[in-house]
């Protein structure tokens, strides 16, 4: 089960997180940032909703120790604290997302997940959707047992969007990622790409490349829920 460390002083939020959240994951507590580390010294975390108004130690130093020691365990900041100003330190520091409270507690999960999901398509380097499957490592993707051959920027392309399923990205994201800034391709490469790429995949149920008109293209997930990583 998925291990989340909570960092908050207030004990009535940090219970009540707990409870919304335990049902789905193993919950750990910690009252300030240097508990937290005390935590992460004895125990594996997989996520930390971290506060940033605390004593001793505050969420902003909690981040930037974990993130200059090179530990990169995934962080959601969820604060009263919801200025630009605040923001921009958060992430500046190395957190993953930020959230305002009142806390939305379903929102909270939302987030949780597609953070979780990211951390582990970038760590294993491996999609997996019911029985579509694509390799970073190797650069190759199957279907069943067929195998479905992808150039260079069809593979990219496709891993793309399937890790942020949902995630709508213009033709100038793509581009500048997959391209590369300096590229003179031009927009409809895209377009012809993604044609490719439905063809390529029109056999795999589990997923759908649509284009949102005026803004450019998601990875639609139609089962089974959410893209995952084999373990």
């Amino acid at each position: 089960m998925v291990t989340i460390l909570i960092v908050e002083d207030d004990r009535m939020v940090r219970l009540l997180t707990k409870a919304k959240l335990s049902p789905q994951y193993s919950i750990r507590e910690a009252a300030n940032g240097q508990e937290a580390l005390d935590v992460l010294d004895h125990e594996h975390i997989d996520l930390l909703i971290v506060d940033i108004q605390m004593p001793v130690m505050n969420g902003y130093e909690l981040v930037r120790t974990l993130r200059e020691s090179g530990d990169m365990t995934p962080v959601i900041m969820l604060t009263a604290m919801n200025t630009f100003a605040h923001k921009k330190e958060g992430f500046a520091a190395g957190v993953d997302d930020y959230m305002t409270k009142p806390i939305d507690y379903e929102e909270l999960t939302w987030r949780i997940e597609a953070i979780l999901r990211r951390a582990q398509i970038a760590n294993e380097k491996r999609i997996v959707i019911g029985d579509f499957s694509m390799e970073q490592g190797t650069f190759s993707a199957r279907y069943r047992d067929r195998t479905i051959s992808l150039t260079n920027k069809e593979f990219q392309l496709l891993y793309k969007l399937l890790s942020y399923p949902n995630v709508v990205f213009t033709k100038q994201q793509l581009m500048d990622e997959i391209w590369g800034y300096d590229s003179e391709t031009e927009y409809d490469t895209i377009k012809t790409y993604i044609s490719r790429l439905r063809s390529k995949c029109a056999a795999c149920t589990e997923f759908e490349l649509t284009s949102i008109r005026g803004l450019g293209y998601r990875a639609v997930i139609r089962q089974p829920e959410g893209v995952q990583n084999e373990t």
